[in-house]
């Protein structure tokens, strides 16, 4: 088990170190350009044109080197499909923006179908086809199941298109997305090693893509991720968290996507009701740090070191 993991590891890693010096240049000649708003951070503006999409890049290390285990371990397959699943939406949410030249992207109605949609198919497969129980463990009560019954699925709903679109609000700074999924990646690694939860190769794998894309993400980013990258991490922690029972500790070990849907949340909400004013300087929450004076190295490193030191606090939970 051990040697699967650290092959699995290795291998995603060198994959996606290889490739990123093909795949980088390949979307720039694309003209797979990022965007940056105008009312952004001004430090910000000097990003614009740096490629977009890096995600694949993600997405075909950690496919590739988890696939490789499959036949061993089926119950990786299931992260899967939910990983590559929201990637591919935020592939062609990405496409559509930058080779099409169509700002809007997939319209919102667009992008929500097709999220119902991948995670329609998981809950279908995840109820019929695995013998993983919908019942979650609770945090801090070892042995302790919470079972909602008929609102399991619903649930299962808001967790996984909670969890994706919070990965999603995650990227906006160098590294930082990828830092902190790299930070949960490992977490379910030791759990999943730990319980032999069956699923240890893709999570292993996901960490070893995330260290090598970071090679190319740190600041300063010669590629981002985009919504391929974004939206693909968060498919898979919810992905890994269901097939483990421990969607609940998403709230944990996922602290970093919690605050920033909820900054959103909360400045969309009281911009309206208080006829223009803001709670934040600017959200998601690592915009407001950074016009608050904090550089854009200091947030993500605050922001990993935050999460990291939830996954311990996970751990102690379990």
């Amino acid at each position: 088990m051990g040697r699967i993991s650290i092959a699995a590891v290795m291998l995603a890693f060198c994959i996606s170190a290889l490739a990123g010096p093909v795949l980088i240049p390949f979307l720039q000649r694309l003209k797979c350009g990022q965007t940056v708003r105008d009312d952004g951070p001004a430090a910000h503006l000097k990003k614009s044109g740096t490629p977009t999409m890096g995600g694949i890049l993600i997405l075909l290390s950690a496919a590739a080197a988890a696939a490789a285990f499959l036949d061993e371990y089926p119950r990786i397959a299931p992260v899967l499909f939910l990983t590559l699943g929201f990637g591919f939406v935020g592939l062609m949410d990405d496409f559509i923006k930058v080779v099409c030249r169509r700002s809007m992207g997939l319209t919102p109605w667009q992008k929500l179908s097709a999220q119902l949609a991948v995670t329609g198919i998981f809950a279908w497969y995840l109820t019929r086809y695995t013998d993983v129980s919908l019942a979650m463990k609770v945090p801090f009560f070892p042995g302790r199941y919470l079972d909602l019954g008929i609102w399991n699925i619903p649930v299962l709903f808001f967790i996984v298109l909670g969890t994706a679109n919070g990965a999603n609000f995650t990227d906006g700074l160098d590294g930082l997305a990828a830092s902190v999924t790299l930070m949960i990646a490992v977490f379910f690694s030791v759990v999943a090693i730990g319980t032999c939860g069956g699923i240890e190769p893709v999570t292993c794998a996901v960490a070893g893509a995330l260290m090598g894309f970071l090679l190319f993400n740190v600041y300063p980013a010669r590629v981002f991720m985009g919504d391929t990258g974004s939206l693909a991490l968060g498919g898979f922690v919810a992905g890994c968290a269901y097939m483990l029972q421990m969607p609940l500790f998403i709230a944990v070990v996922g602290i970093i996507y919690l605050v920033e849907v909820a900054s959103v949340i909360l400045q969309v909400g009281y911009y309206k009701l208080s006829g223009g004013k803001r709670i934040f300087r600017m959200a998601p929450l690592h915009h407001h740090f950074e016009l608050s004076g904090w550089s854009e190295t200091k947030v993500t490193a605050v922001f990993t070191i935050i999460t990291a030191l939830m996954c311990l606090v996970a751990l102690a939970a379990l």
